[in-house]
């Protein structure tokens, strides 16, 4: 349980409290579950346990800035809930599916929402194609999860009308783009693509890069 590592969970920095408010203790417990069992089931590595509140959580907590109120949202390899879980936590006007493959990790995913008591969050063992032609949603996020070009052909799908896929990226956001514009081109047929920083009202956090494609509420 997450209880029994809590000694080893990092310090709550100062502007935590202002990002999550009344929703802080929760984060804090899933932060717990992140140093604890997300270690110990190869869910997140060793060395990323003092850097989970700056470089994981508060840098996911910007992302639900760009996130209109009482949105559906899914979360694509969502592995151990980020940025999915750090929407829900922060948003609880928003509906959140998180996505995700592998056993171990929908495990994890599973316990923390039971844990946390958050009925506004659905896990799905699965592929996103599982969900194509099934549902759609107001967001489609992922952190890392692939190349544009393959990330493209799982979530475009899945984006309702007027709705939007916000992919946490890095440095390579406008090379990705680039790469996958014949993709873009037939797959994307319509969407709005740019290249985004999110400026943070974090303090100490950078802005966010995101490749945002939006779907045209006609579309």
């Amino acid at each position: 349980m997450a209880s029994d590592v809590s000694r080893e969970t990092p310090p709550v920095p100062p502007e935590a409290r202002g990002v999550f408010a009344d929703r802080l203790a929760l984060v804090e417990r899933y932060v717990a579950w992140l140093a604890g069992a997300g270690i110990e089931r190869g869910l997140m590595g060793p060395r990323e346990v003092p850097r989970l509140w700056g470089r994981h959580v508060l840098n996911c907590a910007v992302v639900t800035e760009a996130i209109p109120r009482g949105a559906s949202v899914v979360d694509l390899g969502s592995g151990a809930g980020l940025p999915g879980l750090v929407i829900a936590l922060r948003r609880p006007d928003v509906r959140v599916t998180l996505v995700e493959p592998l056993l171990r990790r929908t495990t994890f995913l599973s316990e923390v929402v039971a844990d946390l008591g958050l009925d506004h969050v659905d896990v799905h063992r699965g592929r996103a194609e599982d969900l194509h032609g099934r549902a759609t949603f107001d967001v489609v996020t992922s952190r890392a999860l692939a190349p544009l070009s393959r990330l493209v052909g799982w979530s475009v799908p899945l984006v309702a009308p007027g709705g939007a896929v916000i992919a946490m990226k890095g440095s390579s956001a406008e090379d990705e783009v680039v790469a996958a514009r014949g993709v873009l081109r037939t797959a994307a047929r319509g969407f709005e693509v740019a290249v985004d920083d999110l400026v943070s009202t974090v303090p100490g956090v950078d802005p966010i890069r995101v490749i945002r494609m939006h779907r045209p509420s006609g579309g």
